[in-house]
């Protein structure tokens, strides 16, 4: 699936911690084959690391924070001059009440009904004789 959202966009996270809703942050990283996102400040994470040594150099042991992947579908992009959703984005318009009914409305009218509006001639002339 292409990704319309790339590496330096703004986005906005639309779903998940509560914490974290409504945040408008830039996107660090795309992972496309698992269709999500890393997000700058956003679904922070703490991991505790032990103390290891590879290659001559020792990384030390504590508890690191780093943003965790969030799916692409949690977040929306964002327009970066008036900070609001940009066009677009993959949620629909409501349709309102008024819309549905003129969707409704018919199209053209019964063969039936236009007869009945019509007179007939011959009702003319038995108004006349009366």
């Amino acid at each position: 699936m292409k990704m319309k959202i790339r590496k330096g966009d703004r986005v906005r996270v639309m779903r998940g911690d509560e914490a974290d809703k409504n945040k408008i942050g830039e996107v660090i990283r795309v992972l496309p084959k698992e269709n999500r996102v890393v997000v700058q400040g956003v679904n922070l994470v703490k991991k505790h690391q032990k103390q290891t040594q590879s290659g001559g150099k020792t990384i030390p042991a504590g508890i690191r924070e780093f943003e965790a992947p969030i799916d692409l579908s949690n977040v929306t992009l964002v327009d970066r001059a008036s900070e609001k959703e940009a066009k677009g984005t993959r949620r629909k318009a409501r349709v309102t009440d008024e819309a549905k009914a003129e969707k409704k409305a018919p199209r053209r009218k019964s063969t039936s009904s236009s007869k009945e509006e019509k007179p007939k001639a011959s009702d003319k002339s038995d108004d006349k004789g009366k």
